[in-house]
């Protein structure tokens, strides 16, 4: 009997708070927007918008190497209560697809809709329209999808397309997914944690031992 192919949808919100703070205010549209403490306060960027990231800025960098970066970056202090609220709205989007559902962080989860509650057949359908209606009832906000059978796989789609629309990897093509595409993965999963660290450094220097 042959195993039924799941289909997993990796589901991640574009440049999430920064698309939160141009929607609330769309005087912001089209600027360099980072969503972190200001620079000389030793903290960190916590999302740039697209424009801000066209200068190199990226998440878990220093405000100040940022404002070195882009010194017209608008810096915006981080409101995690309103984050929330279009985290549980668009959660409740996915539950009228599936149960199965885990969230990886506040912006991002994956959906198992391989028995979906809607009469949807195709996983590239479901994904579309959950995109579709996280546009209209969130105001603006914007999504990208990945999809294959596991959430390795579909989280690797979508860190490869890197771009605002529906990709998938289907069971024919696994043997397509190269050592390179993983290599990529992980040395950007590297340089950002390496970041991490040295931005942690910066903001919390611990004493020098003498032992």
């Amino acid at each position: 009997m042959e195993t039924e192919i799941r289909k997993i949808i990796h589901i991640d919100m574009d440049a999430f708070f920064a698309s939160v703070e141009i929607r609330d205010n769309p005087r912001l549209r089209g600027k360099a927007v980072v969503v972190g403490g200001p620079p000389g306060s030793r903290s960190v960027v916590c999302t740039a918008s697209y424009e801000a990231r066209k200068y190199g800025i990226h998440s878990a960098m220093s405000s100040d190497k940022a404002f070195q970066l882009c010194p017209h970056a608008i810096f915006i202090k981080p409101r995690h209560e309103r984050y929330k609220e279009f985290s549980r709205q668009i959660h409740r989007i996915f539950s009228d697809y599936t149960d199965l559902v885990e969230p990886m962080s506040i912006d991002e989860a994956y959906l198992d809709v391989t028995n979906c509650k809607k009469p949807i057949v195709y996983a590239t359908r479901i994904a579309r329209e959950i995109r579709k209606r996280i546009f209209l009832e969130t105001g603006g906000l914007t999504a990208s999808a990945g999809i294959s059978c596991n959430k390795f796989l579909a989280g690797i789609n979508i860190f490869v397309k890197e771009i605002k629309d529906t990709s998938t990897l289907a069971k024919s093509n696994l043997s397509e997914i190269s050592s390179g595409i993983i290599y990529r993965k992980l040395v950007f999963s590297i340089q950002t944690t390496r970041s991490s660290l040295r931005s942690f450094q910066a903001s919390c220097p611990c004493p020098t031992s003498t032992a």
